[in-house]
């Protein structure tokens, strides 16, 4: 297979899908820490209180591993929104699983428990995200604190049009295609939610 691409994210992908291990894992390393921005903000007050948000990143990328050859890339920010898209469904995924324990305690379990007996997990999961040291997380972490708490007082539609703009990257034309709605209307949104961000933030 050759991969000819023009731009760095397009060659590591094709690499990838070809079997380059080292492609695949440099991958993790380019997009492991936004990524981990991504659930950090979408996970919620709920579910952080129930699980590691590095564990739900690397569920993330074992879970972009075994479909990689699903992956078709048109843009270079193709692969963030798509592997972003990826970990919004897993955090759906534990949030229902969360609120189906909560119905009957007496099933709690640890949710990594859930996920190493689905038997889905690919023959190889790739290397750990080198981007998200100890001291890298912790570092992270501090930083994204104060921001998550703020967003927590944000209604959920502002929520989700500052992760699709300022986190995703997504143009107002593409949140409009996401959202539903026009690029002037998602611009107001932004507008909106940002000055409602910087009021949580004096609140936090």
């Amino acid at each position: 297979m050759r991969c000819d691409a023009v731009h760095e994210t397009q060659k590591l992908v094709c690499l990838a899908q070809g079997g380059d291990s080292s492609a695949l894992d440099q991958l993790c390393q380019v997009y492991g820490e936004r990524v981990l921005r991504i659930v950090r903000l979408r996970m919620g007050r709920e579910l952080r209180g129930k699980l590691e948000s590095m564990d739900l990143v690397q569920d993330t990328f074992i879970e972009a591993v075994k479909d990689l050859g699903k992956f078709e890339y048109q843009n270079e920010g193709d692969f963030l929104r798509w592997v972003s898209k990826i970990a919004e469904n897993r955090i759906r995924d534990n949030l229902k699983r969360l609120h189906a324990d909560k119905r009957d305690i007496c099933r709690e379990v640890p949710i990594d428990h859930h996920l190493s007996k689905t038997g889905d997990s690919p023959t190889r999961k790739p290397e750990p995200i080198r981007t998200t040291t100890p001291s890298v997380i912790m570092s992270i972490s501090e930083e994204l604190d104060r921001l998550e708490n703020a967003m927590d007082l944000l209604k959920p539609e502002y929520r989700e049009v500052i992760v699709l703009s300022q986190i995703e990257g997504l143009s107002f034309k593409e949140m409009g295609d996401r959202l539903g709605k026009s690029p002037d209307a998602v611009r107001m949104q932004i507008a909106r939610a940002m000055a409602s961000l910087a009021s949580a933030f004096e609140r936090v």
